[in-house]
């Protein structure tokens, strides 16, 4: 029997208005009552003027929703966030409807206010009961309907949208331009796989331009109007140590920054390598063994802007039994302030350029003095080889990666990847962090399923482990590790025939 003509066109259009609706499902658009259940679900704040309240153990103490909001333990998601022995359920609407007996209106308002289940068995008691008005409670179940359609930005049906800031002027220019091809090609080999789950992954490029306002409000520009899901190996210099504070109120994952940057603790922020703070560390703890630091002096050379990592490798130096340490700060300070390099000064540790470096070790020379040198290779190794003679063999750099960290296989995938993004092998270690990075984003989703979110590709980035790329060292994380590998090369410098000689010396830092 032929269906009518009408029929047939009807079933078509509303066909086409699901795909169109299955399209858009990263830019849901929330009711006023719903916009109002969702900060009631993530943040415990109500729309009214009386304050919701969370009643917690047997005792019913009373606390401020705020202070445990649904969202703390049952993710964003609604899918439920094992913390210890206690594992919340999933909450989403699904979940509710078709739990046996089934969930509605009623019985969740009994659920959220006596820790009462549909058949009158009582909750788990670490669930907080709560007291909420009637249109807050309204507001919360109408939100719980459309919880499992509340995608995190840059999260479509059939595309994933990741961002990041490369510089287009300016000395970082080529570095970006390096970075933004290798990402591409990265990006677009995982996608002539099929993408991840069925999903296209994009790149957005934004220019951080030269100063902090700009390369902040280029972020804001990604997060607000680009619709980008998380971050991936970022170079905006201005931004140092800004990232976590920017990016915490979104909850945006960042994934992969740079050795240029150096970023403080955050829960958000996932870096292959070892930053600047991890190498200074390994240098502190290698030359602990080579210097007695109960006895002899440490003195710290930096410039101006390096004065937090300066205090900080202070406090490293004063917990590894230094007793006896200084800053000078050779940017601020007057030039009698040499008297700091005293006869019986055994290690000094220089942050800074490569330049002021050789000024630094011409003044020890005409001085008499040859302490052991420690610097970060980022800074110092383009200066090392142009060091007086007397410090052969007393000059010592932090390496986050070496040659042997690359196996073969890991070396030819990276071959293959700049010849498609049309890059010679300049700027190696530039380029494996990068790629690195694209590794690790691509690793975490998968793992995060077709169900991602935010939140869970955090959760799944933490219980990382050992994730071999072939062109680092194994790579994991933890609670309070987002470091992926936490080990630093040690390499000693021969002055006499120009080479640098690594000493063997691989030192694990712990976060």
């Amino acid at each position: 029997m032929r269906r009518p003509r009408g029929r047939r066109r009807r079933r078509a259009w509303l066909l086409a208005m699901l795909l169109g609706w299955t399209g858009l499902a990263g830019a849901l658009e929330l009711t006023p009552k719903e916009a109002a259940g969702r900060r009631l679900y993530r943040e415990g704040v109500g729309a009214g003027d009386t304050p919701v309240e969370a009643r917690v153990g047997p005792a019913g103490m009373p606390l401020p929703a705020s202070v445990l909001p649904c969202a703390g333990c049952h993710g964003r998601d609604g899918r439920g966030r094992p913390e210890g022995a206690v594992r919340p359920p999933d909450i989403t609407w699904r979940r509710l409807a078709t739990a046996r007996p089934a969930y509605d209106a009623a019985s969740l308002a009994r659920a959220l206010g006596e820790g009462l289940g549909p058949a009158g068995a009582r909750l788990d008691p670490a669930m907080p009961r709560f007291v909420m008005s009637r249109a807050d409670l309204r507001n919360l179940t109408a939100y719980l309907q459309r919880l499992e359609a509340d995608r995190d930005p840059g999260l479509h049906e059939t595309r994933l949208r990741l961002g990041t800031l490369l510089p287009s002027a300016g000395p970082l220019a080529a570095a970006g331009k390096t970075v933004g091809a290798l990402l591409q090609a990265a990006l677009d080999e995982l996608n002539r796989a099929g993408g991840i789950h069925g999903r296209r992954l994009e790149l957005v490029i934004a220019d951080p331009g030269a100063d902090r306002a700009s390369a902040e409000a280029a972020l804001a520009g990604l997060l607000d109007g680009g619709g980008v899901f998380a971050l991936l190996a970022p170079l905006a210099p201005a931004l140092d140590s800004r990232y976590g504070e920017l990016l915490a109120p979104r909850g945006v994952p960042l994934i992969g920054p740079l050795p240029e940057a150096d970023e403080e603790d955050s829960s958000l922020v996932f870096a292959p390598l070892p930053g600047w703070r991890e190498q200074l560390f390994a240098l502190a703890e290698f030359a602990a063994g080579e210097s007695p630091p109960a006895t002899s002096p440490a003195l710290i050379v930096h410039p101006p802007e390096e004065a937090r990592q300066a205090a900080a490798l202070a406090g490293r130096l004063r917990a590894r039994g230094w007793q006896r340490v200084r800053l000078l700060d050779y940017g601020a300070q007057a030039a009698d302030d040499e008297a700091a390099l005293t006869a019986d000064l055994e290690a000094l540790f220089f942050l800074g350029s490569g330049e002021a470096l050789l000024a630094l070790g011409r003044v020890l020379d005409e001085a008499g003095l040859a302490p052991r040198l420690y610097a970060s290779a980022r800074q110092a190794a383009g200066a090392a080889l142009r060091l007086p003679a007397v410090f052969s063999g007393r000059l010592f750099l932090a390496y986050p990666l070496l040659p042997a960290d690359v196996t073969p296989a890991g070396a030819q995938a990276l071959e293959a990847l700049r010849r498609r993004a049309g890059l010679d092998g300049q700027q190696p270690a530039l380029q494996i962090a990068a790629y690195s990075a694209a590794l690790l984003i691509a690793e975490g989703l998968k793992r995060a399923g077709r169900d991602a979110s935010r939140e869970r590709l955090l959760q799944e980035l933490e219980n990382l482990h050992a994730l071999h790329t072939g062109v680092t060292p194994p790579l994991g994380f933890g609670p309070g590790r987002r470091v992926g590998t936490t080990g630093v090369h040690i390499v000693g410098v021969d002055l006499a025939v120009g080479h640098f000689v690594p000493t063997g010396r691989y030192v694990q830092i712990e976060p």
